[in-house]
């Protein structure tokens, strides 16, 4: 039985495509991918991305616990800020990628986690836990809304006293929401626009008066409600990792161009000798962008990578049709002497081979 996020008869209102997507019912879209995609792009939309995980971290060694778990390093963190990062096991291969807040007054820290990992992700950290830390889960009580999109600040600006505009990149501020108080704003998102994920307790909450006001908020900017389609097409234009498809547990940090985020020097973590094996060893292959030529040659997950003699150099991993250029463009793993910024490749797309250049993301310069 799936799950139904706060907003759910928003959505089913609002004629949504509804999906069953990490245990819960999703909308994948409602005007339609183009219209709700080309929206962030140029002025805003809002995501209900509640079905995201949330686990709060307390006590006298919480930061070690996140330490011990996570590559990069929380010592870094102060109060207001949020960190990208990801969990390792032991060989090295990715748990999942996350965001780690580190919340005022030494309360300790949010982290926050994909949506399918929720279970297995609890059951890690729980096992990892030989410190005097707590950890408790609060996914199911947590709305989750990101407003994304250059004319986000003016829409939300409407809704709080606080100064949306002095919250940089992958900072937050707590404060109102359309008369709800202790609303966190961050400033992060997974589109590569300006934006703000908006955290608040669901026993706070009138969800639809919440919605509703943003919308409203929004309508003189032409606001559009967006689903998990225009989510994908989105964050694939910014090159930025999924997990189930760019990173997996049989990827690593390294080979998936996450080496900026994994700190050998802070002090032991999990996979860290795996890691620094591999480091060592050198990459036998990476994740690389690449654009097709050709209208109408679109890559998909699972699609062969291979070299101009036909033979197989690796696999798509994520793979669309880029609104914003026109053309196919995607992730994969290719073997290291194909990974170079220029390279050309071909990808096998049903019957036939389509011409591809490697290129580093983001796809689209901001």
């Amino acid at each position: 039985m799936s799950k139904k996020t706060p907003f759910y008869s928003i959505h089913e209102k609002a004629g949504a495509k509804l999906v069953d997507f990490a245990g819960y019912q999703m909308p994948v879209q409602y005007a339609g991918i183009k219209t709700e995609h080309a929206a962030v792009r140029e002025a805003v939309g809002i995501f209900d991305v509640s079905h995201m995980g949330e686990f709060y971290i307390s006590g006298p060694e919480a930061l070690d616990l996140i330490q011990k778990v996570t590559v990069n390093d929380a010592s870094k963190l102060v109060e207001g800020k949020a960190q990208y990062t990801c969990m390792c096991y032991e060989d090295g291969g990715i748990v999942d990628d996350l965001i780690v807040y580190k919340l005022f007054d030494d309360a300790g820290f949010i982290v926050v986690v994909n949506a399918s990992n929720i279970e297995k992700d609890l059951e890690w950290i729980n096992q990892n836990n030989t410190f005097d830390a707590k950890v408790h889960n609060q996914s199911d009580d947590t709305c989750l809304l990101a407003v994304q999109g250059s004319k986000s600040v003016e829409t939300l600006q409407k809704l709080t006293d606080l100064n949306l505009s002095d919250i940089g990149f992958y900072s937050y501020k707590m404060g109102s929401l359309a008369g709800m108080e202790n609303v966190v704003y961050s400033a992060t998102g997974y589109t590569g626009e300006k934006g703000f994920e908006l955290y608040f307790d669901k026993s706070h909450a009138d969800p639809e008066k919440v919605w509703n006001a943003i919308m409203e908020a929004g309508e003189e900017f032409g606001i559009e409600p967006c689903g998990l389609g225009a989510r994908d097409t989105l964050r694939l234009e910014m090159g930025y990792a999924l997990y189930g498809n760019d990173i997996t547990k049989d990827t690593h940090p390294l080979e998936a161009r996450l080496g900026w985020v994994t700190k050998f020097e802070k002090g032991d973590f999990n996979g860290k000798e795996a890691l620094l094996k591999k480091k060592e060893e050198g990459l036998n292959r990476r994740l690389v962008g690449f654009v097709v030529e050709g209208e109408r040659n679109i890559p998909r997950q699972g699609y062969e990578i291979q070299n101009d003699a036909g033979e197989a150099i690796g696999e798509v991993t994520s793979g669309t049709m880029s609104i914003t250029l026109g053309k196919g463009i995607g992730m994969g793993y290719v073997a290291t002497d194909y990974a170079g910024e220029g390279t050309e490749i071909e990808i096998s797309i049903r019957r036939k081979t389509a011409k591809a250049t490697v290129t580093r993301p983001p796809f689209i310069k901001k």
